[in-house]
């Protein structure tokens, strides 16, 4: 995975349509049941080569809501993110 929504998401739609790659589903279609948007882990590539950071998280009003995750080997992930952040789940924006 590379950036994953948490369960404080308010289902605003913000991110949606920020992700360039198409990675995000809304609570309906959300795999795991959850009533939380969803992040496809195989899809997700961090927005490397479309903005400096991932869109979906410069779109979220929620704050914390979308954070750092596992890297999906053969995806590009941002190098400048540590393996810590990414194990604490450490929100992509902190304010």
């Amino acid at each position: 995975m590379a950036v994953m929504i948490t369960d404080i998401c308010i289902n605003c739609a913000a991110c949606i349509d920020e992700c360039p790659v198409e990675a995000i589903v809304d609570e309906d279609d959300n795999p795991t049941g959850e009533d939380i948007y969803y992040v496809y882990a195989d899809k997700c590539v961090e927005c490397v080569g479309y903005h400096d950071t991932p869109a979906c998280a410069e779109a979220c009003p929620t704050e914390g809501c979308i954070v750092w995750a596992e890297c999906v080997e053969g995806l590009p992930c941002r190098e400048d993110i540590s393996a810590d952040a990414r194990a604490n789940h450490t929100p992509v924006i902190e304010d």
